[in-house]
């Protein structure tokens, strides 16, 4: 199969003060697709749809019927020749397309079964969805697929479990499959989806109104059906006097993969970034300190950056790029602040400032929330982030959004807060 073509852009300001040992750099990956590629990668694609049927999906009523009309609507999406499979979840997980737990190769005739199956589901038991992964698990590991992808609905909390199980649940996932996860209605909650689609490097979303599911559903099952490359890595290599101080994807979502390193050796080491696709672009941001300064003029290579992928010859290297360390007395140079840097510096602080500014509004301390969330607006104003903006004042009367002085609302619906809440890591990109 052929691959898109990768490119790998960095900026950064090279240049460091005297004594300088800290070097921060924004990595742009982007990907140009490649003609026919599509049509060579359906057999190594799977997908399952696991689908909440708890009995709080009966209230109200609403609920199970659109999840039914979504689920219907993302296998009308799925490619001929792509392996798929539906499971309901309750307190358990059951398989009920195919009946027999395996994965079925979607055509015409499969898509209409899998329908008629998903319209006779009936809402009855409990949340475990430590378990519902778990069968998705099996059901992937069953299958040679590249590429598994998976979407997940729930109502409610995971009350049938423990929060140990559904840890044990995600890790034995994570690697084998990604996960898109969405919660309907507001009796469920962020941390834990967030925590799923996290380590299986998908997304999480509200959709308040189930009206809304069938669109969503739609929408993920045609960007999955878009990726084209599966487990593609960012591995970065440091000299002995560097060290990676952190990794993180910063746009178009802020993900920090400091802790998900795999270790190639005492000097390298690979950072997951899931699958990709045709004409796809995302930044990361990348901290190294030298353990000692250059001399002014010196310079150095602080680290290479290279995408790789698996192939059966072994690692494929798609695309590479330097970030280098230049020593300048020259004050106006080593002042001078990266604007991609400086950029996604704030879209970091960004997300971390709401949900942190969210935890003191629930805790009761109203002055630490107000000033978390006021410093939300006023990053938010400066760097253009206008969905966020939008959603903050839903929870704040912002008074000067350049100041971040803001007021708390009395009264916010608990969906506008968990929307807030959800959406805190999306970011806007610098121009290039």
């Amino acid at each position: 199969m052929s691959l898109p073509d990768f490119t790998v852009d960095i900026y950064q300001n090279e240049y460091l003060p005297e004594g300088g040992r800290d070097v921060s750099a924004v990595i742009t990956v982007t990907t140009a697709g490649t003609a026919g590629m599509a049509a060579a990668a359906e057999p190594d694609s799977a997908e399952i749809i696991i689908i909440d049927c708890s009995g709080s999906m009966m209230s109200p009523r609403s609920k199970i019927t659109q999840a039914r009309a979504a689920t219907a609507a993302a296998v009308d999406v799925i490619r001929d020749g792509v392996a798929f499979a539906v499971i309901a979840g309750t307190h358990q997980a059951a398989a009920i397309f195919p009946g027999d737990g395996t994965l079925a190769i979607a055509g015409p005739q499969t898509r209409e079964e899998a329908k008629q199956a998903v319209a006779r589901l009936q809402p009855g038991g409990g949340t475990a969805i430590g378990q519902w992964l778990w069968l998705a698990h099996r059901m992937f590991s069953s299958h040679p697929a590249q590429l598994r992808h998976a979407i997940l609905l729930t109502d409610g909390k995971d009350e049938h479990e423990t929060s140990d199980d559904l840890d044990t649940a995600i890790s034995q996932c994570e690697g084998v499959f990604s996960c898109d996860c969405r919660g309907v209605g507001t009796d469920w909650k962020v941390d834990e989806l967030r925590r799923i689609s996290t380590a299986l490097l998908g997304t999480v979303d509200i959709v308040a109104d189930p009206a809304g599911l069938a669109a969503d559903f739609s929408a993920m099952m045609a960007a999955s059906m878009a990726k084209q490359v599966a487990d593609v890595s960012l591995r970065i290599w440091t000299p002995q006097h560097a060290t990676i101080q952190f990794v993180k994807q910063v746009a178009p979502d802020v993900e920090d993969l400091t802790g998900r390193r795999t270790e190639l050796g005492p000097q390298a080491g690979d950072y997951p970034t899931g699958a990709w696709g045709n004409g796809e672009s995302r930044d990361y941001h990348l901290g190294v300190e030298v353990s000692a300064a250059g001399a002014i003029g010196q310079e150095m290579l602080a680290a290479r950056v290279s995408l790789v992928t698996a192939s059966p010859s072994g690692p494929e290297i798609l695309g590479q790029g330097l970030v280098k360390a230049l020593w300048t007395d020259d004050e106006a140079l080593s002042t001078r602040i990266n604007k991609h840097v400086a950029h996604y510096t704030g879209q970091a602080e960004l997300a971390e400032v709401i949900q942190e500014g969210l935890e003191a509004r629930k805790q009761g301390d109203e002055d630490a929330a107000a000033a978390k969330l006021g410093r939300a607006v006023a990053l938010a104003h400066e760097s253009g982030n206008e969905d966020t903006a939008k959603l903050l004042a839903k929870v704040v009367d912002v008074v000067d959004a350049a100041t971040g002085t803001v007021r708390l609302k009395k009264k916010v619906d608990d969906a506008d807060e968990m929307a807030l809440d959800t959406r805190s890591t999306k970011t806007v990109r610098t121009r290039k």
